[in-house]
């Protein structure tokens, strides 16, 4: 664990802070126009376009592979499998995710609207809009207000109680990480609720109906359609599918454990909220979040989420300004002696394997750190 420098602040400190933070938003949205529309789009071309070109070249790769010139088999589904799950990383993270949160309602255009836009997983967007939009960003690393502290799969923080299932969790930690998108689907639908008797079947398959047509949609298009475009050769296809959706699964599920359980992210009681004020909610925002280092082309792969702290910050900003923002965001925080959790892929998920593997096991939380004095 790395030792955190920030310091509290009274109640006068707090409200300038927040004050500051909501100004910073206010110029942000005020500057909004063609370019930021452009730039969206731009990330719409680019899902279509790798995701055709992904399937063509998976196409060809099974036909030709399988006929005519065996030495293009391998070579093709690998690049086509590439290429396919850059576009589900794409669409998952930079124009699903950021078009839900409706950070380009204000475009009004009707195929980037938050209410309406579904995406490329077997998870309903209305789920995720509840349990992610409202749940996680409104209660944000709260116990037992946001279900997104290990999903009800994992012990992250100490403050967690441990159960003997948790010593299971190295082993559920890579299997969730490979059905990530499952685990989303699923996390509204209350199954624990139902499995200890207190919600009713008939309410559950109430819940279980949407989704259940989402999950058949997706295992339709990508597990018969497609690869039955490619008659007998369907099965590389279909292989080539099925990888392209663990690529987006695993990369999703690192960039989301590194913005939320790194080393320096802490937990809050549910008593930290009562009265909470503007202020005080942007702290714990940013107490609960971490960012990562990489430049231009992590942001784009991680759909602006490597920004993780801006992101709790200003959830409806269009995440393309996020790094801009961060410059003030981060002179804020220091002038308030507040840290500013940053670091590289590798140092972040590090620390995440590091809770995971290390509160599989009891342990005792250290002593929590007061958000304000006086």
């Amino acid at each position: 664990m790395s030792k955190i420098n920030s310091r509290p602040l009274s109640v006068d400190e707090l409200n300038r802070f927040g004050e500051e933070l909501d100004a910073l938003r206010a110029r942000t949205l005020a500057s909004l126009g063609q370019r930021d529309a452009d730039y969206i789009r731009r990330i719409v071309a680019g899902v279509r376009w790798l995701g055709l070109g992904g399937r063509v070249t998976l196409m060809a790769g099974a036909v030709l592979g399988c006929t005519v010139l065996p030495q293009l088999l391998w070579p093709l589904c690998i690049v086509g499998t590439v290429l396919l799950g850059l576009s589900k990383i794409l669409e998952n993270m930079e124009l699903g995710h950021n078009v839900m949160h409706g950070q380009y309602d204000w475009m009004g255009d009707p195929s980037l609207h938050g209410l309406s836009y579904e995406w490329d997983i077997v998870g309903t967007s209305d789920n995720w809009r509840k349990t992610h939009n409202y749940s996680h960003h409104t209660w944000t690393n709260v116990r037992g207000m946001d279900d997104d502290i290990g999903y009800g799969l994992l012990r992250i923080f100490p403050e967690q109680r441990w159960k003997p299932f948790y010593l299971l969790q190295p082993l559920v930690a890579v299997v969730f990480a490979l059905l990530f998108e499952w685990g989303v689907a699923m996390q509204d639908l209350r199954i624990g609720r139902w499995l200890a008797g207190r919600m009713e079947g008939r309410e559950l398959w109430k819940m279980t109906t949407p989704v259940a047509r989402k999950v058949g949609k997706q295992l339709l298009k990508d597990y018969v359609f497609f690869p039955l475009l490619a008659g007998p050769y369907f099965l590389p296809v279909l292989l080539g599918n099925v990888v392209a959706n663990l690529i987006r699964n695993v990369w999703t599920y690192v960039i989301i454990f590194c913005g939320h359980f790194t080393a320096d992210a802490e937990v809050f009681p549910k008593e930290c909220v009562q009265n909470e004020t503007r202020g005080h909610w942007y702290l714990r925002q940013l107490r609960g979040s971490s960012n990562l280092t990489g430049g231009r082309l992590m942001n784009l792969w991680s759909g602006n989420l490597s920004h993780q702290i801006e992101h709790h910050f200003y959830p409806d900003v269009p995440a393309n300004r996020y790094a801009a923002m961060a410059v003030e965001v981060r002179e804020i925080c220091a002038r308030y002696g507040q840290h500013y959790n940053s670091g590289s892929l590798a140092r972040q998920f590090g620390t995440v394997v590091w809770r995971i593997l290390r509160h599989a096991f009891p342990s005792k939380p250290g002593p929590a750190r007061p958000l304000t004095v006086g």
